[in-house]
């Protein structure tokens, strides 16, 4: 029998007002005012606002949900750069955006999963830690240190009813990404023509070769937040449309 309920689970999604990470929130139905109008109850709504880059910030975020069983880090910064020109600060805030505040979460988080005998710790990564693209190599890196965050903290909460995994995300279509493809091909393109020429030039290993929808991203979360997926830890679990080639851990 299936158990697809998630009653009386708060979940925390960084990063969560577009792309994947509203995707994400719409699927859990823990998302702010834009969801009233689709039937989500009030009072199911929390909205936590707070850059959760710092400790201030965190903890404000923090302070507004209370108890977390569900942590989704999806805050993360991308964009294309030539690996040389890359700056140190770029490399800081790389690091300090897409690792470091999931790590903070996590500490934030994970005591209490662990003391309760259940919770879900989900990261999301991407192609990037696998198939580290030239023209962002900080990205990347900083993706590669995630998993190894996911992992190790999956170790961490052995036994105790926590999961802790990685979703490896492909190529995803959002609004960010759009202005990302604007970068690397003819600007004059129709956005149609412009997803298939990224697509052939920069990403040719896709195997669905299109650009994959958030919700496609938020459809592997939402399954991992569910209690059917107790055996599911320590992984990384790809929706990347075929791109990596490599065999996971």
């Amino acid at each position: 029998m299936l158990t697809l309920d998630l009653t009386d689970r708060t979940a925390f999604v960084s990063g969560s007002t577009q792309g994947i990470g509203i995707a994400i929130v719409q699927r859990l139905a823990e998302a702010v005012d834009a969801l009233v109008g689709d039937g989500v109850p009030r009072e199911l709504l929390v909205a936590a606002p707070g850059d959760v880059t710092t400790e201030d910030g965190l903890a404000a975020a923090l302070a507004e949900v209370g108890d977390v069983d569900i942590l989704v880090n999806n805050l993360g910064v991308f964009g294309a750069t030539p690996a040389l020109e890359i700056t140190d600060a770029e490399w800081q805030r790389y690091w300090e955006v897409n690792v470091l505040a999931a790590v903070r979460l996590i500490r934030a988080t994970l005591p209490r999963m662990k003391e309760a005998g259940w919770g879900r710790v989900l990261n999301i990564a991407s192609d990037s830690a696998i198939v580290t693209p030239a023209e962002m190599i900080h990205h990347g890196v900083s993706k590669t240190a995630l998993l190894a965050v996911s992992r190790g903290f999956a170790k961490d909460a052995a036994g105790t009813g926590v999961t802790v995994n990685s979703v490896i995300a492909g190529p995803t279509y959002t609004e960010g990404v759009q202005d990302f493809v604007y970068q690397l091909v003819d600007t004059s393109l129709p956005w149609e023509e412009a997803e298939a020429e990224f697509m052939r030039l920069h990403r040719p290993q896709s195997l669905v070769q299109r650009l994959i929808r958030p919700e496609e991203i938020a459809n592997m979360v939402v399954y991992l937040s569910f209690p059917l997926a107790s055996a599911t830890t320590g992984g990384a679990l790809r929706v990347d449309g075929g791109y990596t080639d490599a065999i996971l851990p």
